[in-house]
């Protein structure tokens, strides 16, 4: 959607801003009046260890070369982008500035590239400014520094001197305008430096940090295990946050700070039910589902995390249940025989926080004798791009579209005016039969207040799922989007099949004429995928669609 005039334009920006809250508010003020100063004084004495280090989860390496980056599917040398290229997304640059190799597969073979890259870092990033110094990056590589240390590597006095400084730094810009994700990493640095030096001034630090983790760990995550975000790639970011909290936690014991101790329990607790909700939000082939932002490639897989934990003395329950309903989060997992359907019955997020938000409310996924058949959009890039936009919108997303309109008014890079407000939802099981449904009402903004009611019934070899428009007289149209890796070949206007690799087929009817239309899959930052998407017209309000498969 484009940006309105007007007075729309007011309502949408009041829509958007009035979810706020005062410490948002308070927070965004001081970004823009005060800035820290650079403290230069040494760095305080490291902390001894207390006990082991466990290795952290792994991801794939960002340096494929000594100054040579591969992130976002796209790659760059140090002598032509530089440290802060405007040329390049603010995604990638951020990249740069986390350090993630120093802890990827196989980090202890460029151990001399990691020297070299530190280096080049301190000599030629100005201190205090460019993208390597706002709070999130900035919180990413003060974590990744010090796990490369904990991991044996020898920092010279300049690197332990500049961590200090960081951490200094980030102190006086913590995300408070933000909150969420960016305010958990922010506070997570602060921990790990408070853990690592020793001394008043990193007892301040760990004050910080186990004052607003104690605070967003109760809020972030919810009482079935989701990331109150609702996106599955930052609740895989969030669980390694929380692994890695547990790690350093015990490695320098629990004496230092009086909420150390009950703080490592409920983690532990808390990565328990995470990674409960993480299977369930998985298809077969072990990677999760397409809600809100997410993107394979950018967070370590579950099965890294779940050797991670294990490392840690962790025994979560990564098997989901053939039913699962997400209360809280507001997402069930269906499964019959060799059907796995993810239904979206949720919030768009927390509503002072919907950056990651799609407009996909009512929209699922769904694989079939192992393989995704049904897929949402993906993420394959941020910004303020219309190709952002229209990934975001619920177009690009298996529901229902009414007027041309989306279900919540996503707009910008990362703002939701309006939004659809899940109504009714509800899920169980009758004999063979698993089922849910919902309303929501993100079109109440059009003439006669329009609700749109979804159902979805699932036995062993059928699916139907059944689409209702109550109120107002508007054009409305249910998309499914393909799977690049299925076939899809029409019978008559109403039927046709579904051919999956192996050759296994699924037949489908609709209630009305439908049409095969192109659409795109990005299951990746930088990748876009060819594939089709049946448009099938409400009539008279109403539309079902119903696969059947052996």
């Amino acid at each position: 959607m484009t940006m309105p005039g007007g007075i729309a334009a007011v309502v949408r920006l009041w829509e958007t801003v009035r979810h706020l809250r005062a410490e948002q508010w308070i927070g965004r003020a001081r970004m823009r009046l005060t800035r820290p100063g650079i403290d230069p004084r040494p760095a305080p004495a490291r902390r001894p260890l207390a006990g082991p280090w466990a290795p952290p989860a792994e991801r794939a390496p960002g340096l494929v070369a000594p100054t040579r980056f591969r992130f976002l599917n796209e790659e760059a040398d140090l002598a032509e982008a530089g440290w802060d290229d405007p040329g390049r997304a603010k995604l990638w640059r951020y990249h740069q500035h986390y350090f993630d190799d120093l802890v990827a597969e196989g980090a202890a073979g460029r151990s001399a590239w990691h020297h070299a890259l530190i280096a080049a870092w301190h000599e030629q990033v100005p201190l205090g400014w460019g993208s390597g110094w706002e709070p999130y990056p900035l919180s990413l590589r003060i974590v990744n520094l010090i796990k490369w240390i904990l991991a044996g590597n020898e920092p010279d006095p300049a690197t332990l001197d500049s961590l200090a400084v960081q951490a200094r730094f980030l102190r006086g810009r913590l995300e408070y305008h933000l909150l969420g994700n960016h305010l958990f990493a922010n506070a997570k640095a602060l921990f790990f430096a408070g853990q690592f030096f020793d001394g008043k001034e990193a007892d301040g630090w760990l004050d910080v940090a186990c004052a607003i983790l104690k605070r967003e760990t109760a809020e972030q995550i919810l009482p079935d295990g989701g990331q109150f975000e609702l996106s599955p790639m930052y609740h895989a970011l969030a669980l390694e946050d929380l692994l890695d909290l547990i790690n350093v936690a015990a490695a320098y014991g629990a004496g230092r700070h009086p909420d150390l101790a009950p703080l490592a329990e409920l983690w532990r607790d808390r990565a328990t039910a995470m990674f409960h909700w993480l299977a369930a939000m998985s298809h077969p082939d072990g990677d999760p589902a397409f809600f809100n932002d997410t993107a394979l490639g950018m967070t370590a897989t579950a099965t890294a995390l779940r050797v991670y934990a294990d490392r840690l003395d962790l025994a979560p329950t990564v098997a989901p249940d053939p039913f699962t309903w997400l209360r809280h989060s507001g997402y069930a997992r269906l499964e019959a025989g060799d059907a796995v359907l993810i239904c979206d019955m949720a919030r768009i997020g927390p509503d002072y926080l919907p950056g990651h938000a799609h407009a996909d409310t009512l929209s699922f996924e769904l694989s079939i004798h192992g393989r995704r058949l049904f897929v949402n959009s993906g993420t394959s890039e941020y910004g303020l791009g219309a190709e952002r936009l229209r990934q975001r919108g619920t177009a690009a997303h298996n529901s229902v579209i009414v007027a041309g309109r989306d279900s919540s008014d996503v707009w910008s890079g990362f703002r939701v005016g309006l939004r659809a407000r899940p109504i009714g939802a509800t899920a169980g099981r009758a004999g063979d039969m698993l089922h849910a449904e919902c309303s929501h009402d993100g079109y109440r903004r059009l003439a006669g207040r329009p609700l749109h009611h979804r159902r979805w019934e699932l036995r062993p070899g059928v699916l139907r799922i059944a689409d209702r428009l109550e109120g107002g007289q508007h054009p409305a149209i249910a998309r499914y989007h393909l799977h690049p890796d299925i076939t899809a070949q029409p019978d008559t206007a109403r039927s046709g099949r579904f051919t999956l690799p192996g050759r296994r087929v699924v037949r489908w009817t609709a209630s009305a004429d439908a049409a095969l239309e192109p659409s795109t899959w990005h299951p990746g930052f930088g990748i876009s995928r060819d594939t089709l998407c049946i448009a099938l017209p409400l009539e008279a309000g109403r539309a079902a669609l119903q696969l059947e498969w052996s």
